[in-house]
């Protein structure tokens, strides 16, 4: 029997993916030891049985066999990694939904922190947004309901619902004694994850949200769009601004590199087993024609936007300004259970950029490190904790690091990384790992890769 699954790269946030591929089943061979291990997991399945029926038969009320099976598996998944779940067949469709990019919500991105949710970042121009709702900011209640006790997937879904119905969020902020209540209406959240403007009149500045189906042909448009306005002769270079970027498709995270590449390794994902190895490359065209390229991370940049900061910083294609990334460095495969039956979300492999580096619980080093100027009030709460902080995340080699500053100044004139990128494109400053000229041959001169463990 062959089954379709979907690879998907998020940061602790929710999202999803629609690229399928198939797998085959594999042939499996077993020795003494592996029927001896068999048996005692069927033994170990037998005692959850009793304890299911145990369930049914003397829990004070009459419980939901369909429940308790979910339950169950949810239990079992998220014990795993902090990004690996299982989601009914509601949450499924969402998901869906959500990676088209359109669905009718609040705006932000969240994660589950100590059985409260928190705000990872709002997305740009929606009701979150608007509020004033913040990054790092924690939601203890929804229309008086609190969530704890609520999975992330519980959460999302009463956040979400009809456009123009109204939803009271409670939120804790670091730096404020008394919780804030906010209510907002929901609306059809398009997500429009590539935003363009000119700076300095002779700058593409382009900003990238998320990673959805619609991320490269934003791109595309948009790099097409300033190269139009400006003139090409003009144009010094281009900004591609991943800050607080939870991720997204695995995909357009391939595409997006590609985008500025002309050949070479965008990224590799390793499995469990060696077979499972899998190298995307770049393809010739270079969308910019050899612009140079600054890209700008900080402690919310995760998955997706780590691939392709990663990649560009290792092909010596752009230099990286900012914070230390998140440092989100596993997949996660979508695999449908039939219908009616939701689906698993599994972390299946960890990534690599091209110089065989895991940014696992590490994060992506920007080549110059900016620190924002944060205001008094905010100085509490702008660091994002990172993926090192997560409990249960994966481990990897070496000192992990976590996480790092988010702020984001919301006057441009303020933010120093959009400065100093500014000035990197001029000629005004220079560093080690200066942005690269036209010509230059995409080359990683990193380490090689080595072999999984």
């Amino acid at each position: 029997m062959m089954r379709k699954t979907s690879v998907i790269l998020l940061s602790a946030a929710t999202g999803a993916a629609l690229t399928l591929f198939v797998t085959q089943p594999r042939a499996v061979f077993m020795g003494s030891s592996a029927r001896a291990a068999t048996a005692d997991t069927y033994r170990q399945l037998n005692l959850f049985g009793d304890v299911f029926e145990r369930v049914r038969s003397d829990y004070v009320e009459k419980p939901d066999d369909t429940k308790l099976i979910e339950s169950a598996i949810s239990g079992m998944l998220t014990g795993l990694d902090p990004h690996s779940s299982y989601m009914d067949a509601k949450s499924f469709r969402d998901m869906q939904v959500q990676t088209r990019g359109e669905f009718g919500g609040l705006g932000i991105e969240v994660t589950m922190e100590d059985g409260l949710i928190k705000v990872v970042s709002p997305i740009d121009d929606t009701p979150a947004s608007r509020a004033g709702v913040m990054a790092n900011d924690i939601i203890t209640n929804l229309d008086d309901e609190a969530v704890q006790g609520l999975t992330l997937n519980q959460a999302v879904e009463k956040m979400r619902g009809p456009v123009n119905t109204k939803i009271k969020l409670k939120i804790i902020r670091k730096g404020q004694d008394n919780p804030i209540d906010v209510t907002l209406v929901r609306d059809n959240i398009r997500v429009r994850s590539v935003r363009a403007r000119v700076e300095q009149d002779d700058i593409g500045y382009i900003r990238i949200t998320t990673f959805n189906e619609q991320t490269t042909e934003g791109l595309k448009r948009e790099v097409g769009n300033l190269t139009n306005q400006i003139g090409g002769d003009k144009l010094k270079g281009f900004i591609i601004d991943l800050r607080n970027n939870p991720g997204g498709l695995l995909e357009e995270a391939v595409t997006v590199s590609d985008s500025f590449l002309e050949k070479g390794e965008i990224v590799s994902t390793r499995g469990r087993n060696a077979e499972e190895t899998q190298r995307r490359t770049a393809h010739a065209g270079d969308l910019t024609k050899g612009k140079p390229v600054i890209v700008l991370v900080n402690g919310g940049s995760a998955s997706a936007s780590e691939i392709v900061a990663g990649a560009l910083q290792d092909h010596k294609r752009a230099t990286i300004v900012g914070t230390r990334s998140f440092g989100k460095g596993s997949v996660q495969t979508i695999i449908p259970l039939g219908s009616g039956n939701g689906a698993l979300r599994l972390t299946t492999a960890r990534y690599y950029t091209p110089s065989g580096k895991s940014i696992q619980a590490k994060g992506i080093v920007p080549d110059i490190e900016v620190l924002q100027d944060v205001p008094d009030e905010l100085k509490s709460r702008t660091d994002t904790k990172g993926e090192a902080s997560l409990r249960g995340h994966l481990k990897n080699d070496g000192d992990e690091k976590t996480g790092s500053q988010s702020y984001v100044p919301p006057d441009a004139k303020d933010d120093k990384a959009l400065k100093l990128a500014g000035d990197l494109l001029h000629g005004i400053k220079n560093s080690a790992s200066a942005a690269p000229t036209p010509g230059n041959d995409n080359k990683a001169t990193a380490d090689k890769p080595k072999a999984a463990n």
